[in-house]
């Protein structure tokens, strides 16, 4: 039997406004904390030692933030119900000695991250966000949310052939982006530009974690206002999705079978080694630690982990009107089709057929539909954390997420329903 929808056209709305405020990771687990602060959640440092008590809880790490609740009353072996997530999109990001410059332009040297499409970073406005790293040994996010940046693109008259042989774009060479003019490039200008920008005193940022992004806002688009194009999505959207609906089953309280929780990592984009990554140990280290506070033992552990089912939720591909033929031909995800359920029997997604009467059974309670995602055979796939988050913690997980247009791109597409039919999703699949 289905159940009220919880979420509605605001919640695409909240999102959107979710998007502009997180230009990078550690932003994006700064809003999502805040969203959960004021759902009665609280932070706890892992330096500490953690008590058993019942309520909703969260650790930051870096880019990264897992989240849960605890119903008043639950066992050391109480389950989990895990919506997993990734923070990072591929992007352009700043390089140790960032000042450069040729021929009268001033330019910042940056790395590529992931695997963008490196043409929809040009002729951009672009901004510039981040995080510095203080003499002090704190930290402070900064974001120039400005026209600061910008890759311009060659004329066609030096190029004229770009049409017809296609944009070939050397990594090194084309991606720099210029901020201005001048002969003398100087070390150190960029980040005494951003130390003032962040209103801290020269010399003091002895670190940054910096990254370029789009300042052209979300917007909805279309006739009828029926599709959203946005930075981020790839995989934004499911942080915020799973943020909203762990706020929501937190609001069950006691009548919760399971401990939900959010855990959204960084690093996806790059294969998810690092410590504040899928394939790191900060779950683990999490979901043990909340069992242990809870007077539980290994073998409490062990049948907590048994009993646990994850959503590992991303973005995956609709079907492309101008490309039909790149997709399976049984297979034709559509935007504001619902939530896709995503298929590889080579285990590059985690789904199988009992992950599927899961997820299934999610969607029935919720009152929304659901489509299935398969690559077309000649194509190669792409994969999530879903099967390191299975393989890592021995937990049965199931891949889903939103089918969107444009992904890795600058802006993406998506359908302007989809977003509040996944949080509907997420949510009664936390309520269990």
């Amino acid at each position: 039997m289905s159940e009220p929808p919880r979420f509605d056209r605001g919640h695409t709305d909240d999102l959107m406004s979710f998007l502009a405020a997180s230009p990078t990771p550690y932003h994006a687990v700064a809003n999502a904390a805040e969203r959960l602060e004021k759902a009665g959640f609280r932070q706890v440092a892992e330096t500490d030692a953690w008590d058993g008590t019942a309520g909703g809880k969260y650790v930051l790490r870096g880019g990264a933030i897992v989240a849960w609740y605890v119903p008043e009353g639950a066992e050391a072996h109480t389950p989990f119900r895990i919506v997993g997530a990734h923070t990072d999109s591929p992007n352009l990001r700043v390089k140790p000695r960032p000042d450069s410059g040729a021929h009268g332009w001033r330019q910042v040297a940056v790395e590529i991250y992931g695997g963008p499409l490196l043409n929809s970073w040009l002729d951009r406005d672009l901004g510039l966000a981040g995080r510095l790293s203080l003499r002090d040994g704190t930290t402070r996010l900064v974001d120039v949310d400005r026209p600061l940046l910008r890759v311009p693109q060659l004329a066609i008259h030096l190029d004229r052939a770009v049409n017809s042989d296609g944009l070939k774009l050397d990594k090194q060479r084309h991606m720099q982006p210029v901020w201005g003019l001048g002969e003398d490039v100087r070390d150190g200008d960029l980040i005494a530009f951003l130390e003032e920008t962040a209103g801290l005193d020269e010399g003091s940022v002895t670190g940054w974690d910096l990254m370029v992004h789009p300042v052209e806002p979300p917007a909805y688009l279309g006739r009828d206002r029926e599709l959203v194009a946005g930075p981020r999505m790839d995989n934004l959207l499911s942080v915020h999705a799973g943020t909203a609906a762990l706020a929501a089953a937190a609001g069950r309280g006691p009548e919760l079978p399971y401990i939900p929780v959010l855990a959204a990592f960084d690093h996806e984009e790059n294969g998810s080694q690092s410590d504040t990554g899928a394939d790191g140990p900060l779950l683990g280290s999490v979901l043990e630690r909340s069992v242990f506070a809870r007077g539980g033992s290994l073998e409490d552990r062990a049948r907590a982990l048994a009993g646990t089912v994850c959503l590992s939720s991303d973005t995956g591909h609709a079907v492309h009107p101008n490309y039909a033929e790149r997709h399976d031909p049984t297979h034709h995800p559509r935007v504001d089709g619902g939530p896709i359920l995503k298929v590889n029997v080579n285990n590059r997604y985690a789904t199988d057929g009992s992950g599927r009467a899961v997820f299934a059974a999610a969607c029935e309670k919720a009152g929304v539909p659901f489509q299935t995602f398969v690559s077309n055979n000649a194509m190669p796939c792409g994969t999530t954390i879903g099967p390191i988050t299975a393989a890592r913690h021995g937990i049965r997980t199931v891949d889903i997420g939103v089918a969107i247009l444009s992904m890795h791109s600058a802006r993406e597409l998506c359908g302007a329903k989809d977003p509040f039919l996944l949080a509907n999703a997420l949510t009664a699949f936390l309520e269990g």
